[in-house]
């Protein structure tokens, strides 16, 4: 039987339903698995624990499909967990609030390491583990056959496979993208979306409620939006009555998407500045400029995708909000996230803190803000709390 066995001791966390298993609490592994392959997870004294996917070169040795000692794992029982997943969103989403959402989301699903985001006809399906890999072409029949989707598009080329020694795989599970391209709609925002090359699987549909809000606040202010992508919270605050948005991105591709899709809601494209820089550098001009603004958005990608990076990604934080709060007026406001698992919310308040006072200003907490409801997470695995963010008003 191919099994891992912990040591005396280890089994305390997968007691508490945490899904993964570390390799230093592993005692030995038997009967040859290959990544991959479906172990039964045992502790020290023989008791079952559960059934894991194993990967030998991650330190994440193995991730939990089932606690149930009598599942088998195979097709059909990741085809009832994914539908599972899929009713768990009726509801949870109003049409109102858009045509894209999250349909599994890893191990909050019970699907470590899958991710199925819906872009009206398409999925994009990311398989960012062992497991996920070894039942690929199971999971994507399955998602194409509960879904009804005209594409399956797979984006597994997360630097995430690299920790789990599996290669970037990316390309048409199943059918083909529209020839017109891939558009959605959010809380009356038209967006193009870029599934075969975009970020993660194409949009960032977990600020979806975020966008929104900032766009409440933005009315009669003038914005500031850094790494602002394609446009998302742009667009909500040009629509919110904003006076101006200034968006900066380093990439130009994506600054040419975001003007694609301020043209495609028929906004006022003079309310609009477009900067294309290094977010770091160029808060840094607008302070020696003597630049001010009412409302600044930051929404940096991932600094630190485990604990391991923290100290560094705490530094790069800490800069930028520094940085915001000295571009912020009295009584403007400051919405701040971080999307960086290793960054608990707790660090994450004490970072814009100590930013708040090293710029030399008086801050107040007036807001929170979370993933939304299609990005759900499980009480037994915290990790899973990836995305975080404040919203403070300088005084």
């Amino acid at each position: 039987m191919k099994q891992m066995i912990l040591k005396p001791g280890r089994e305390k966390s997968l007691l508490r339903r945490h899904p993964w298993v570390f390799s230093g609490a592993v005692a030995r592994v038997d009967g040859n698995p290959e990544t991959g392959d479906t172990v039964a997870v045992r502790a020290a004294d023989g008791r079952f624990l559960a059934w894991a996917a194993y990967s030998p070169v991650s330190q994440i040795r193995a991730r939990v499909w089932s606690w149930d000692e009598t599942d088998r794992i195979d097709g059909e029982f990741l085809r009832l967990r994914l539908g599972r997943a899929f009713d768990a969103r009726e509801g949870l989403i109003s049409s109102v609030a858009g045509s894209a959402m999250r349909l599994v989301h890893g191990e909050s699903d019970g699907l470590p390491g899958v991710i199925a985001d819906r872009y009206g006809e398409v999925v994009v399906l990311q398989l960012l583990s062992a497991g996920a890999e070894r039942w690929r072409t199971e999971l994507a029949e399955a998602v194409r056959e509960l879904t009804g989707c005209t594409c399956v598009f797979e984006r597994s080329d997360a630097d995430v496979r690299e920790l789990e020694g599996l290669p970037a795989k990316s390309g048409v599970l199943h059918g083909a993208l529209p020839a017109e391209g891939v558009q959605i709609r959010e809380h009356g925002l038209l967006y193009g979306v870029d599934v075969a090359g975009g970020h993660k699987t194409g949009f960032y549909l977990d600020q979806r409620d975020n966008r929104r809000r900032v766009g409440e606040l933005a009315r009669e202010r003038e914005v500031l939006n850094c790494f602002c992508y394609t446009g998302g919270f742009t667009l909500n605050a040009l629509a919110g009555g904003a006076k101006s948005v200034l968006s900066v991105d380093s990439s130009a591709g994506a600054l040419a998407r975001a003007q694609d899709n301020v043209a495609r809601n028929d906004l006022d494209a003079a309310r609009a500045e477009w900067q294309e820089a290094d977010v770091f550098k160029y808060l840094r001009t607008l302070r020696d400029q003597g630049r001010s603004f009412d409302l600044v958005v930051l929404d940096p990608p991932k600094f630190a995708p485990t604990a391991a990076f923290a100290e560094k990604a705490s530094r790069g934080y800490k800069d930028i909000n520094l940085l915001a709060f000295k571009l912020l007026r009295p009584g403007g406001l400051l919405a701040s996230f971080s999307c960086s698992g290793g960054i608990p919310a707790e660090l994450f308040q004490k970072i814009l803190a100590g930013a708040a006072l090293d710029a030399g200003v008086d801050a107040s907490i007036v807001g929170h803000f979370a993933a939304s409801a299609d990005h759900p997470v499980l009480l037994s695995f915290p990790e899973g709390d990836y995305l975080k963010g404040l919203l403070i008003r300088r005084t």
